[in-house]
């Protein structure tokens, strides 16, 4: 290592790495150069893994440390032992469309962890290497021009990621490098983003805003109704089962939003949730997400189906009789049956068994209540988190059923790209581990436009007005933080 290398980590800031790991670092990228010199592949990961402070916040680091226009990735489920994983930069973009695109990217991301030079994973969910971002709710979609730079799928493998789990955290750095590249110049680069990285907390909104701002409809409400009772006219017709249909609103504020600002509100309020914020550009997509999609543990998966909501009371006793009347509800238990049917289906030729209990179970986050059913099985064969995530996606709770149907009548009933709104978003690390939620409770940050998104499922039962209520009830969640 030249003596520029060498004093680049001598010199740096507090996630600056020692000697020893520096030399770690190097001797991986230099492995990496030699495997691309030799021909067997033209792009060789390189990484390494450093411990950090367990009381590390990855979210408030990538936050501060954020250059330009890099891409940035942060999720968290608070109450899940803390859990965090955030990451800045990009390393390789893996971004195929198309049908097949989960497949495809899955592929690709096994392909480069194959070629990993980096530390033993310490097992450990989510430290060391990985891809981070999400999909599209459509093959095609996010084409209007608001959700450029949200390709129909956007993996990143990150420069830096930083992760907590179970009372640990972990830095991460990563390159891919050819046949062509300098091992010190890369090691170099590396360890200077490193020292480059520094801490502030989280940005706090403004209790007292000097303007207010205006919430507006994308379109009128009276367009959602006759949406669902189109819908309701298929159904009866027998052409579809259910289908989800969501509606847009957007916030017209008197300042740019501040992302980081709103996630960490999101993160307070939300703990029970998948909190997460997704940068590209100038573009921000944030959400308190409550359904998981997929976690692949090993050998393990699991998934909620959730379905049929209702809001919540701050007085105990109302707060439980809505419950039980959400728990008696049979346009609801009907919601909930259609999509733990499909997940179990769906599951089941990849498993070796899948459980899911007889009767849903009341889940409730800050502002409203949902059934919820969750889905465990053991996996066959270890098929990737991503792989897992295109098979179940989209579930009836943001599709339809049946979904060839139901498919093509969203966007036409809807009249919007949703863009990722009800995509997977997540991560997946070397091993084919990982996890992804679905894109709920989301707003699409640019300048000083939110656009936030809410659905409903629609079976034959359901009546406009209160389909309509309850996408009121659910934007709940992120217009106060919003629309100050």
């Amino acid at each position: 290592m030249d003596q520029m290398t060498k004093t680049s980590f001598e010199s740096g800031g507090a996630f600056a790495l020692d000697a020893p790991d520096a030399e770690r670092l190097l001797a991986h990228v230099t492995a990496a150069v030699k495997e691309a010199r030799r021909g067997q592949r033209a792009e060789v990961l390189a990484a390494v893994t450093v411990a950090l402070p367990a009381t590390t916040d990855p979210s408030a680091v990538v936050a501060a440390s954020r250059q330009g226009d890099e891409p940035w990735f942060c999720f968290e489920q608070p109450e899940r032992e803390s859990a965090a994983l955030a990451a800045l930069g990009c390393a390789k973009l893996i971004d195929p469309s198309g049908t097949d695109r989960f497949l495809a990217a899955g592929a690709q991301w096994s392909a480069v962890a194959r070629s990993a030079h980096c530390d033993a994973l310490s097992g450990t969910p989510g430290s060391g290497p990985v891809v981070v971002g999400g999909f599209a709710f459509a093959d095609d979609g996010g084409n209007a021009p608001h959700w450029s730079g949200f390709a129909p799928t956007s993996l990143v493998l990150p420069v830096v990621s930083i992760n907590r789990s179970g009372g640990e955290a972990t830095m991460t750095l990563n390159a891919i490098v050819g046949a062509d590249d300098d091992p010190d110049e890369v090691a170099g680069r590396l360890l200077r983003r490193a020292a480059d990285l520094t801490y502030s907390p989280l940005p706090m909104l403004d209790p007292n805003p000097s303007h207010s701002s205006r919430v507006v409809g994308t379109m009128p409400p009276e367009h959602y109704e006759q949406a669902v009772a189109r819908a309701v006219g298929l159904i009866e017709a027998g052409q579809i089962e259910k289908i989800v249909l969501a509606r847009e609103v957007q916030i017209l504020a008197a300042q740019p939003f501040v992302a980081p600002a709103i996630f960490a509100v999101l993160r307070e309020a939300f703990g029970g949730c998948h909190v997460f914020a997704v940068g590209r550009g100038d573009k921000t997509l944030i959400a308190a997400s409550p359904e998981l999609l997929v976690r692949r543990e090993g050998m393990r998966a699991t998934t909620l189906a959730l379905a049929g909501s209702t809001r919540r009371s701050a007085d105990p006793a109302v707060d439980s009789h809505l419950g039980e009347q959400l728990l008696r509800s049979d346009k609801d238990r009907e919601e909930q049956a259609i999509v733990v049917r499909r997940i179990v289906e769906t599951l089941q030729p990849l498993s070796v068994w899948v459980t899911a209990p007889d009767e849903p179970v009341i889940a409730q986050i800050a502002n409203i209540q949902h059934l919820a059913t969750p889905i465990r099985s053991q996996l066959r064969e270890p098929v990737g988190a991503i792989e897992l995530a295109g098979a179940l996606h989209p579930t009836p709770a943001v599709g339809g059923e049946p979904h060839n149907a139901a498919a093509p009548l969203i966007p036409a009933l809807e009249g919007l790209d949703r863009g990722w709104y009800a995509g997977p978003v997540g991560w997946s690390d070397l091993s084919g581990d990982g996890e992804f939620c679905v894109a709920l409770r989301c707003a699409l940050l640019g300048g000083n436009v939110a656009r936030c998104y809410a659905g409903v499922g629609v079976v034959g039962a359901s009546d406009p007005a209160a389909e309509l209520a309850e996408t009121e009830v659910k934007l709940a969640a992120l217009l106060p933080v919003l629309a100050s």
